[in-house]
């Protein structure tokens, strides 16, 4: 059994959900191969697999770290777009022709799906973002135009030419990226809503009074996990900012950060209160062991929240439509905040902490945990890739 996976290379949201998946197959004997670019091409080495580059496509960002959609969509522009998507659908058609995989798993990315059909591969893909939205702002007007009517709106018709296209999020009315899954009524038939895909599940690790002590910290104090990731441009900034609203919290916290680099897997910097880790192995022991989660608007850092029952203080990156849309839904669902980046101080990230530890969000979150408690996406996708493996 051979797989190519080919996810997204932006950030660690799309690779992170399919790293569990090509270790689980790899458990059972499957040959895999990942081709994608980014972040998402030194994390499937850093796992131990193969992995081949292909051209990137990158989000334009600012100096401080939100997104520019205006260059994002015009530079390099769309000839230079359309010339890029067509150089990634060269070298998947040759990694397609020279591996041979029975299966291609697509997260999020058009080329490997139109290779697949050319070559006749079977041909799943994993996504929470049917479209891409642009804000309706006056200076965007005619970029939204543009999304809704011209080559970004030919994404739906190339997400749905797959085998199977697989959602790991909740349906209705849990869905946190509803929003972004504006699915024509024509390619329902294809969709399947799987819930997350996780490599652990909290029953599957210690309490987390056993966790607490494990990870060092004391008795009557509350941790923040604070996992931040994405392109390098965009967290940056974020990261300045956070800690230093963080190092005037009162002594009653303890603060744990990672900063999203899988190379520097150790203690970055460190005081009675905040520990930094440029990336941390046991993320799931810190999920299980916090009282709270404080990050970026990503998918699967919400899904965590909801499937390790944690009230979670939202981020979104500035300008970032997924990330806004997928906090508004958290904010409407009652187990977020949300904070505006330009406006993260002590006094306001110490108010929204107090708030959210002393409120009914925790309450929420654990009846929206039981809800997730009945999905399973791991075995779901799984089920799926072997269904068309001949």
């Amino acid at each position: 059994m051979r797989l190519l996976f080919s996810p997204c290379g932006i950030g660690f949201g799309h690779i992170g959900r399919l790293i569990p998946l090509a270790h689980r197959l790899k458990s059972r004997g499957a040959d895999v191969l990942f081709s994608t670019y980014g972040e998402a091409l030194k994390y499937a080495r850093k796992e131990g697999f193969p992995a081949i580059q292909v051209p990137e496509i990158e989000l334009k960002v600012k100096e401080d770290g939100s997104v520019d959609l205006k260059r994002s969509l015009t530079d390099p522009g769309p000839f230079l777009i359309h010339h890029i998507l067509l150089k990634q659908i060269c070298a998947e058609l040759r990694v397609i022709k020279r591996y041979k995989p029975d299966v291609v798993v697509s997260d999020t990315r058009a080329s490997p799906i139109i290779a697949s059909r050319l070559l006749d591969v079977p041909v799943i893909t994993i996504l929470n973002q049917f479209n891409i939205i642009i804000p309706r702002k006056k200076r965007f007007l005619r970029l939204s135009r543009w999304a809704d009517h011209g080559s970004i709106a030919v994404l739906s018709k190339i997400w749905a030419s797959s085998d199977k296209v697989l959602i790991p999020d909740f349906p209705e009315p849990y869905t946190l990226s509803e929003g972004n899954l504006n699915i024509p009524e024509r390619y329902r038939r294809k969709v399947e809503f799987i819930g997350p895909i996780l490599p652990s599940y909290p029953d599957q690790l210690p309490s987390k009074e056993e966790l607490r002590e494990k990870l060092n910290v004391e008795e009557g104090k509350k941790l923040i996990f604070a996992p931040i990731s994405g392109p390098s441009k965009e967290k940056y900034p974020f990261i300045k900012i956070l800690r230093e609203a963080f190092k005037g919290f009162p002594e009653e916290y303890k603060i744990v950060m990672s900063i999203g680099e899988p190379e520097k897997p150790f203690l970055l910097w460190n005081d009675e209160k905040m520990k930094v880790y440029g990336w941390v192995e046991n993320r799931f022991e810190y999920l299980k062991a916090c009282d709270l989660i404080v990050s970026r608007a990503g998918h699967e850092t919400l899904m965590h929240s909801i499937c390790y029952g944690k009230p979670i203080i939202l981020v979104p990156t500035p300008s970032h439509t997924e990330q806004l849309i997928n906090a508004k839904k958290a904010f409407d669902l009652g187990f977020a905040l949300v904070l505006e980046q330009a406006k993260i101080s002590r006094e306001t990230l110490l108010k929204s902490v107090e708030k959210i530890i002393n409120s009914s969000f925790r309450d929420k979150v654990r009846e929206i945990n039981l809800m997730a408690k009945r999905f399973n996406g791991m075995e779901a996708a799984l089920r799926e890739i072997l269904a068309h493996v001949e």
